[in-house]
């Protein structure tokens, strides 16, 4: 799984020693984590884009993320595509939660899913929150999904 910075820098070392060398750098500056992560997707065509971003804020200082992307040819509904889109945030999660844990970062997971029964996204929202929740996970949906609503987002577009 490749994962890059916002420049496009491919990250060299696997994404948990990554993840563990920017928590001690901005421990060591003084500054206070919090890590939200989200992914979005775009269809075009007969293809499916999907980009799943790990957003680490400095708290008052801004921010900055890595960023996974994907491509399948798969069919998939709009509800099956919010669940795959949950799916590849909270795998991401999974494999960083003990890590965080650790350092005592506090972990977001985002969905980019919309809160209001007008839109279509909407009927994944109980399904998707259930299964964030019942991992133990912080959930945020719109409008409050910035990682996967705004920084994913812009990864697929």
């Amino acid at each position: 799984m490749t994962w890059k910075k916002f420049n496009g820098e491919i990250l060299q070392t696997p994404i948990l020693a990554e993840v563990e060398q920017v928590i001690e750098r901005e421990y060591n500056l003084g500054n206070k984590l919090k890590v939200c992560i989200g992914t979005d997707s775009q269809v075009k065509g007969a293809v499916t884009d999907f980009a799943t971003v790990i957003v680490f804020l400095r708290e008052q200082k801004g921010g900055f993320m890595f960023i996974h992307q994907e491509r399948t040819s798969q069919k998939m509904s709009i509800k099956e595509r919010m669940l795959t889109e949950v799916q590849k945030s909270i795998e991401t999660a999974y494999k960083l939660c003990d890590l965080l844990d650790l350092y005592e970062v506090d972990l977001e997971v985002h969905a980019d899913i919309n809160t209001n029964p007008q839109f279509k996204s909407n009927a994944a929202l109980h399904e998707a929150m259930g299964y964030i929740l019942s991992m133990g996970f912080v959930f945020k949906a719109k409008p409050e999904a910035f990682a996967s609503s705004a920084c994913a987002n812009k990864m697929v577009h």
